[in-house]
């Protein structure tokens, strides 16, 4: 008895993803025996069963920014971080802190009605420290 397998790609006419087809086979010794073949589609190919990761939300506008500004020649080690915090009243703060590097340095929270506000808030105070040589904190 022999056994073939015959992959063919199929989109249609297919229930839970099988198709059957029934085939009538001739002996040599002129007897007819019914045959049934099965197809099933391959898992493994199609597009719908490829498991898809979840989507990564990028922030469009980032809620913190922590900025530095190094000059040896003028002795300057200098940093700036900005957040925006809620609070319990349902506003929002921008907290900033600021110094030379490797001290606490000094901090002050600027109060906002809402964290859009804070966020407008944090771009515009980031866009300004950018112009005046301040660099992004790489990671």
């Amino acid at each position: 008895m022999k056994v073939a397998k015959i992959d063919i790609p199929t989109d249609q006419g297919a229930v839970g993803g099988v198709n059957n087809i029934s085939l009538m086979i001739r002996s040599n010794r002129c007897t007819t025996r019914n045959l049934v073949i099965q197809f099933s589609r391959n898992h493994a190919q199609t597009p719908e069963s490829v498991p898809m990761a979840e989507p990564i939300q990028l922030p469009l506008f980032p809620d913190q920014a922590s900025l530095i500004r190094i000059r040896p020649e003028r002795n300057e080690w200098r940093f700036y971080r900005m957040a925006v915090w809620p609070d319990l009243f349902g506003r929002a703060l921008l907290a900033r802190q600021w110094g030379r590097i490797g001290t606490q340095g000094r901090v002050r929270l600027d109060p906002h009605p809402d964290a859009g506000a804070a966020i407008n808030a944090l771009a515009q105070l980031a866009r300004a420290k950018r112009r005046r040589g301040y660099r992004d904190l790489s990671a």
